[in-house]
């Protein structure tokens, strides 16, 4: 599923209703809600709305927490080894101990792999600052 908030998949529930009735089907807005949430491969509405809610929670890692994700365009799986706030800021310091070294250098001759990263990720769990090619520095994609 796509990056939708609530207001959204309400919207498209409003419109599936307003079209049905348009063409003589009368439906509930409960009714309309259960079908968008099926569209969007979910069981029913409850399920949708807690999946949304969930995506959309401000990313709160701990220390010793599974995650997943890129660090500088390329691939890891790691822990949570040190998380500090910063002030003025929504979001936090992080030192990622990868479970297998990162080759962060994309040169075929050339290697240089790191186990343990520091970094900056904002609530979306995406470092503000980017490679060269607008790709962001550490992205943490999945925790565990």
């Amino acid at each position: 599923m796509t990056h939708v908030s609530l207001s959204d998949l309400k919207a498209q529930a409003k419109r599936l209703r307003a079209h049905l009735a348009a063409d003589g089907t009368e439906i509930s807005h409960s009714r309309a809600l259960e079908l968008i949430a099926h569209q969007h491969g979910a069981r029913d509405w409850n399920t949708l709305n807690a999946r949304v809610a969930q995506r959309n929670a401000p990313f709160r890692p701990g220390i010793g927490d599974q995650v997943s994700g890129h660090y500088l365009g390329q691939p890891f799986t790691g822990l949570v080894h040190q998380v500090a706030s910063r002030s003025g800021t929504e979001g936090v310091q992080l030192t990622l101990q990868f479970d297998t070294p990162v080759d962060v250098v994309q040169f075929d001759s050339f290697s240089s792999f790191r186990s343990r990263v520091h970094g900056f990720v904002g609530p979306d769990g995406r470092s503000p600052r980017k490679t060269s090619d607008g790709v962001p520095h550490l992205v943490i994609d999945q925790m565990a």
